[in-house]
């Protein structure tokens, strides 16, 4: 319950942090972005990984800075780009390690990967920030609902109705108004698949309290940007 507890606090943050506008909103995203870095490292096994975890980071935060600099409606262009710069720049960074040839591919699918999850979470700053209100609540909603002991398959889709029940109440107060029930449960969905990924190293607390924490939000984020501009 205590992972699901951070995630629905930091989804409650991004929901805050939209209302108020994109620099209060970047706080949250940034802490986002570091526990989503570094839990993507521990959960494939490798720590403390630190010159790794901060490549990842730093991809997110240039992320940040270049969708800031551009703004919300060249959001995709400035992630793409700068995911793209990141991961020509960790290819040359593993082509200089000392490493075996196995421990420098297995290094730098771990860091490509955590980079581009990094970035991917900057996608709520490109979010319509509407949006961000009611896919960080429905994920709060959803992760909450699924950490209640019930049976497997009735676990699931209690939190997916509680994922579609926050994006109705959140909606309300938006311009999505009932339409928040469709984001609410993409986003619901979303946040599942993202504790089912976070839940490969199950003994892990530190997982946990890293992966288990951020990839609900993390995973969610490009469903909270399509699904939030289709919609509204």
């Amino acid at each position: 319950m205590q992972p699901a507890a951070l995630t629905a606090v930091l989804g409650l943050l991004l929901a805050g942090g939209a209302a108020i506008g994109p620099y209060a909103l970047l706080v949250p995203v940034v802490l986002l972005q570091a526990v989503t870095a570094a839990g993507w490292f521990r959960l494939n096994g490798m720590w403390p990984a630190r010159q790794g975890i901060a490549l990842a980071f730093a991809g997110g935060l240039v992320a940040d800075v270049a969708l800031l600099a551009a703004g919300r409606e060249h959001g995709p262009a400035a992630l793409l780009g700068t995911l793209g710069v990141w991961v020509l720049l960790t290819v040359v960074l593993q082509l200089r390690s000392h490493a075996g040839a196995d421990e420098r591919m297995y290094g730098l699918m771990a860091t490509v990967v955590s980079a581009s999850l990094a970035v991917l979470a900057g996608g709520h700053l490109a979010a319509v920030p509407d949006a961000v209100a009611v896919g960080g609540v429905a994920v709060a909603a959803a992760v909450l609902a699924r950490a209640l002991p019930l049976p497997g398959v009735v676990s699931v889709a209690v939190a997916l109705l509680a994922g579609a029940g926050a994006g109705v109440a959140v909606g309300a107060l938006t311009d999505f108004g009932a339409k928040g029930a469709l984001l609410g449960l993409a986003a619901g969905g979303c946040a599942l698949i993202g504790l089912r990924v976070a839940s490969y190293d199950y003994p892990s607390r530190f997982v946990h309290m890293t992966a288990g924490v951020a990839l609900p939000l993390t995973v969610a984020a490009p469903v909270v940007y399509l699904v939030g501009r289709a919609i509204l």
